[in-house]
């Protein structure tokens, strides 16, 4: 089920009803439970299986390790959960690398995979490892020391509002919310579906409609001149976000009703003056979980310059590589760690030279890195969307103005124009627009008189129905 789709809206609204009925704790954690398994086998019920398997030797690895705190526990916890993500989500990957290596050596290989290697990757297994991962190493660490309950364990992995595509929690996020589960509030159901509706805006009335004119410039790379290649690339960037973004308030949205607040996982990223501040912005807490878990853990930024650089370098390429199982990704990833590190470069030469970070002129030379920062994760986007190394060096040639089109063009019509522009222009507007409603408060919109109000949610269903395009499963659901 699609946060977008009408299978969705009656589901949820089944749900509401049946929580706003329970009288206890018991009853709300049983409907939360029952409505998360219910739609995550929604998908694919053999999804289940692994999912279960998981949430029950996970549980035994934290219990243990949170009455002894031995560090091999933890070590039998890594080991594991990545073996796992490994077997289902890389294994295709190693055997092609193998295969082609092979093939360069000279030896006889098979022309394609195996059959039994295309197994289907369980939705949203990177997203809940992430989460089960992330209780271990703060049990180890000392930074979490409440016993969690099998109950509250696995309400906390099957969350159905993030348990797909996050946003990425740490047990102090949300393990106690779930725990006090509270009767419905209405300025709790308001505002959140304030927040749900706005998602739904974006993914629906945006996303929805770029995602055929991306698909259409990024089919037929070979054939694109300079303008078309940037339009495509362009379109693409504002159509992940929309996409992800709108998912993840409508996530947002959907918890808040239910009484349980998430962190925001978004924040206006493409106005960002540099790309360490993309990364503050886009995808916040997937950031966070890299920078606390893997960076921190690699020694971060508490040795030398050298190896400080090299331990960025790794985490965003496998930052990349989680994303998913395709050297594309690596290199999407590796791009992001050569312009963090040439970031972390910069600021060294401002300090050598006495210019303050932070400062007046610092903070001047920053927003000449505005447009800087939109072109340089322009060219990383070509390769999380591109389907082969050989369709993003051809996608990055046309943008570079390096090579001539190849057979017929691809043409995109006024209306395809309009909407790349419409979303351009929904991007840099809606930083303003959110503040300021955020100043007027959201109780401003419950005063207008119920006829407009009415109209309007007339006017926007009607918006959805006549120009919402194809309800498609959200980007991150890949991952």
């Amino acid at each position: 089920m699609i946060f977008s789709s009408f299978t969705f809206m009656v589901f949820f609204a089944a749900v509401l009803s049946l929580y706003a009925m329970a009288r206890s704790y018991p009853q709300r954690a049983a409907i939360i439970l029952a409505a998360s398994i219910i739609f995550y086998a929604s998908w694919r019920p053999a999804y289940l299986i692994l999912l279960f398997a998981s949430l029950l030797v996970n549980y035994f690895i934290y219990a243990r390790l949170a009455k002894t705190r031995h560090k091999g526990w933890l070590i039998s916890g890594l080991v594991l959960n990545i073996t796992a993500l490994g077997a289902f989500k890389y294994l295709g990957l190693f055997l092609d690398t193998t295969f082609i290596l092979a093939g360069w050596a000279g030896y006889s290989v098979p022309a394609q995979r195996p059959e039994w290697v295309s197994w289907a990757l369980p939705l949203g297994i990177s997203f809940y490892t992430f989460h089960m991962l992330s209780v271990m190493i703060d049990v180890y660490r000392g930074e979490w020391t409440r016993r969690i309950s099998f109950l509250s364990w696995t309400l906390y992995v099957t969350f159905f509002p993030h348990m797909i595509a996050g946003p990425i929690l740490r047990a102090s996020e949300l393990v106690e919310q779930l725990e006090q589960l509270k009767p419905l509030s209405l300025g709790n159901v308001r505002l959140g579906s304030l927040i749900f509706v706005g998602g739904l805006a974006k993914k629906a009335l945006l996303a929805d409609n770029l995602a055929p004119i991306v698909d259409k410039i990024y089919s037929q790379p070979q054939t694109l001149d300079f303008g078309l290649a940037w339009a495509g690339t362009s379109a693409f960037g504002l159509q992940i976000y929309f996409d992800f973004s709108g998912y993840s308030e409508m996530a947002i949205g959907l918890a808040l009703i239910l009484g349980v607040t998430l962190p925001r996982n978004f924040l206006y990223p493409y106005i960002s003056r540099s790309v360490r501040e993309f990364w503050q912005r886009w995808h916040i807490t997937l950031s966070r979980w890299l920078r606390d878990y893997l960076y921190i853990s690699l020694g971060g930024s508490r040795c030398t310059l050298p190896r400080s650089l090299a331990n960025l370098m790794l985490t965003m390429l496998l930052g990349g590589l989680w994303h998913g199982a395709g050297w594309n990704f690596a290199f999407w990833g590796f791009l992001h760690g050569l312009y963090l590190v040439a970031h972390r470069l910069l600021l060294q030469g401002y300090a050598w030279v006495g210019i303050r970070e932070g400062g007046r002129l610092a903070l001047a030379l920053s927003w000449m890195g505005l447009p800087l920062t939109l072109v340089l994760v322009a060219f990383t986007w070509v390769f999380f969307r591109a389907t082969s190394f050989a369709d993003a060096w051809a996608v990055s040639a046309a943008m570079l103005g390096l090579t001539l089109p190849q057979g017929t063009a691809v043409i995109l019509r006024s209306y395809e124009l309009g909407v790349v522009g419409l979303g351009a222009a929904v991007v840099f507007i809606e930083p303003w627009v959110v503040t300021k409603l955020t100043k007027l408060g959201p109780e401003v919109w419950w005063r207008v008189p119920f006829p407009l109000r009415g109209i309007a949610y007339f006017m926007f269903v009607l918006a959805v129905i006549v120009f919402g395009g194809l309800t498609q499963k959200f980007i991150y659901f890949d991952f």
